[in-house]
């Protein structure tokens, strides 16, 4: 059971760029997926989530209206597109399934991988 991030890049303020997180070893499709990011001296925050049970989304305030997260079941990969990047969006960037509880809070159910470095700069 694996989930690999990958997609990220230099990419400088107002660029886009799209992550992948492609899973193997089950069906991502049956889970909830989040995107989760660590900024430099900062702590692991969850950036957006998909759910499986009724396709609703969640997007952390700062990212709303610049990143969408989709899914593709067909390639067990969900996908992260993030326009209009900021260098505050500067992060190593993690996929994970992840369970939501009744509160709204995000329980990750997979252990970090190496995620996937973000570096937006001029």
């Amino acid at each position: 059971v694996q989930l690999q991030a990958s997609g990220g890049g230099l990419v400088r303020p107002g660029g886009s760029l799209r992550l992948s997180c492609q899973a193997s070893g089950f069906t991502l499709e049956r889970h909830g997926v989040g995107w989760f990011r660590q900024g430099p001296g900062k702590e692991r925050e969850v950036v957006s989530y998909s759910s499986s049970i009724d396709g609703s989304t969640y997007y952390e305030d700062s990212v709303k209206g610049r990143f969408a997260i989709s899914r593709d079941n067909t390639k067990n990969s969900v996908y992260l597109q993030m326009n209009s990047l900021k260098p505050e969006d500067t992060a190593v960037y993690y996929c994970a399934t992840v369970f939501r509880d009744h509160s709204g809070t995000f329980h990750p159910l997979n252990p970090w991988g190496q995620g996937t470095e973000v570096t937006v700069s001029s």
